[in-house]
């Protein structure tokens, strides 16, 4: 049973802001993995309205992305990524608008693209979780998780999700900020201690996910906005 509506007043915190106040019906519930879940499953949040679930606290993310620090960097990667699932059958690839979630670590989120190799899918660290007939969320382990830092999410993404998905093993997390003069554009590859970041090799960062290596870059188009590129080279290059 749903309890009252809870108004989501923007957070001042650095890092935190969701925009403008809005009114969600947030049932008690949804402050536990299990009640989170099927309370986003059922449908009851407005449509694309990215959620995110961390140890009991639920937090709705209003606020508009840019679109040429973050829709269109997703783009880019998009483009990239899919084409060599193409090319090279590695598993399955979602970009934003996939639900996943981890019970152990005691998140599920909408993070901006997700894949999952083959073998992990045949090992069984993940799972497809199935509603009425429809596969609508990931659960466990996927190999490779993207961020792409907003100015609402630059505490969530650099810090909190961070630690999460070290918690739920995500072998590889991509975490890319374009706001600023030059993109930084990081590959953090899981160690027990914690996420450790990749180093560049002129610019070419080394993904063992994909098993090659990857740069990222922009120009100006005609009209001055900012246009992505994701290049890809063997890793041994």
């Amino acid at each position: 049973m749903s309890g009252p509506a809870v108004k989501v007043e923007p957070v001042h915190e650095p890092g935190w802001g969701f925009g403008e106040p809005s009114v969600v019906d947030i049932p008690p519930e949804a402050h536990t993995y299990t009640g989170f879940m099927e309370w986003v499953l059922a449908g009851s949040l407005p449509e694309k309205l990215p959620v995110t679930f961390i140890h009991g606290l639920v937090m709705l993310d209003m606020s508009e992305q840019s679109l040429h620090t973050h829709v269109a960097v997703k783009a880019a990667v998009y483009h990239t990524v899919f084409e060599l699932q193409q090319e090279t059958d590695f598993g399955e690839f979602y970009p934003e608008g996939v639900l996943f979630g981890n019970p152990d670590a005691d998140i599920s989120t909408n993070p901006d693209g997700l894949a999952v190799l083959w073998e992990t899918i045949n090992a069984g660290r993940v799972r497809f979780v199935n509603r009425k007939g429809v596969e609508r969320a990931v659960e466990g382990a996927p190999d490779w998780i993207l961020e792409v830092v907003s100015d609402s999410s630059v505490k969530k993404d650099t810090v909190t999700l961070r630690e999460a998905y070290h918690r739920a093993g995500i072998s590889e997390y991509w975490l890319i900020d374009a706001r600023g003069k030059e993109i930084v554009f990081q590959i953090l590859q899981w160690r027990k201690s914690g996420y450790a970041a990749t180093p560049a090799r002129d610019g070419w960062l080394k993904s063992r996910v994909f098993g090659c290596s990857f740069r990222l870059t922009r120009k100006r188009n005609r009209r001055g906005a900012w246009v992505y590129k994701l290049e890809t080279r063997p890793a041994d290059a």
